[in-house]
């Protein structure tokens, strides 16, 4: 595993990628899985060095975080955990985030939560009012660090500035970044994390298993993937799999491998959704090395054909 890195401007460091735990417990959304490979799997990337898990609170209505509570319970090493407050419509107030938090870390385990992120934003309460909730979350003691998910550069930058005069940092946007969606790079958000220090995280990098080169247009996805992706899409992505496949056999990686390891290379943390050891083990190997300037202009240049 290579060193980890700074989250933000925290005192927090983690691994270069992570694992996302939003399939687990997850059944209606992700299909069927089994709590000892979880657990396998698990300890597969924590022998390893991977130390940072995210989850949330609506992932499988808390079954993930207590899943992953249950887990942590069996190790000793200390490893990041991020979990989301959802501002669902019914919260109106930063003040809602006080019991959901204490009710995520019931789920978990735990007196406090590493990094705590606001899942996404919302149209009827302003960027400013849930970064209150956020400076309560972390001036309690509850949330050593706090971030956003699904934030736009603009809000991204007002979230900072809201933080900020409390002597709080924002240090950590989560967003879907991945070959087949490589809007952070178009919005101004990457550039942003870039030049204000704030770490961006990448969920989704495999696009919901898409670039993993196991799907084709008579063996789509299922569950949440299908509702996504139509078989006209999955056909029209077989260059980019393609060219995934050869960079991937020229240094004996896969080709989910290699597409980590692009998003690595712009910049990003990935987390990727891991259900079973051989999952964890394609995580792990896709650090360790680097793609080349001219490989990843290659991938560029055929993902800008198909990509959002």
């Amino acid at each position: 595993m290579e060193p980890p890195v700074r989250l933000g401007s925290s005192e927090l460091y983690i691994s270069p990628i992570g694992a996302g735990t939003w399939a687990w417990g997850d059944r209606a959304g992700w299909g069927s899985y089994d709590e000892s490979k979880l657990f396998d799997a698990f300890s597969a990337l924590v022998d390893a060095g991977v130390t940072l898990f995210d989850t949330a609170e609506v992932y499988g209505g808390g079954e993930s975080e207590r899943i992953l509570g249950r887990f942590l319970a069996k190790r000793s090493e200390r490893l990041v955990v991020a979990t989301k407050f959802a501002p669902l419509r019914a919260r109106l107030l930063a003040s809602a985030m006080r019991p959901a938090l204490n009710a995520s870390l019931r789920r978990l385990g735990r007196d406090h939560v590493d990094l705590y992120q606001l899942h996404w934003q919302t149209r009827w309460v302003s960027v400013e009012r849930w970064m209150k909730g956020l400076i309560r979350a972390q001036r309690s003691g509850k949330a050593t660090a706090v971030g956003v998910s699904n934030y736009s550069a603009e809000q991204m930058s007002l979230a900072r500035d809201t933080l900020s005069p409390a002597g709080i940092s924002l240090v950590s946007n989560q967003v879907e970044f991945s070959l087949l969606c490589r809007s952070p790079e178009k919005n101004g958000v990457l550039d942003t994390c870039k030049k204000e220090g704030i770490t961006c995280i990448a969920y989704s990098p495999l696009a919901m298993g898409l670039l993993t080169g196991k799907y084709t247009a008579k063996n789509l996805p299922q569950g949440e993937q299908r509702s996504k992706y139509s078989a006209d899409f999955v056909a029209s992505i077989s260059p980019l799999t393609a060219l995934l496949t050869e960079l991937g056999n020229g240094r004996g990686k896969s080709p989910a491998q290699v597409a980590l390891n692009w998003v690595i290379c712009k910049g990003a943390v990935p987390i990727a959704g891991v259900k079973e050891r051989r999952q964890a083990e394609e995580l792990i190997g896709s650090t360790g090395w680097r793609l080349t300037p001219d490989e990843i202009a290659r991938l560029d240049e055929t993902s800008a054909r198909i990509a959002g």
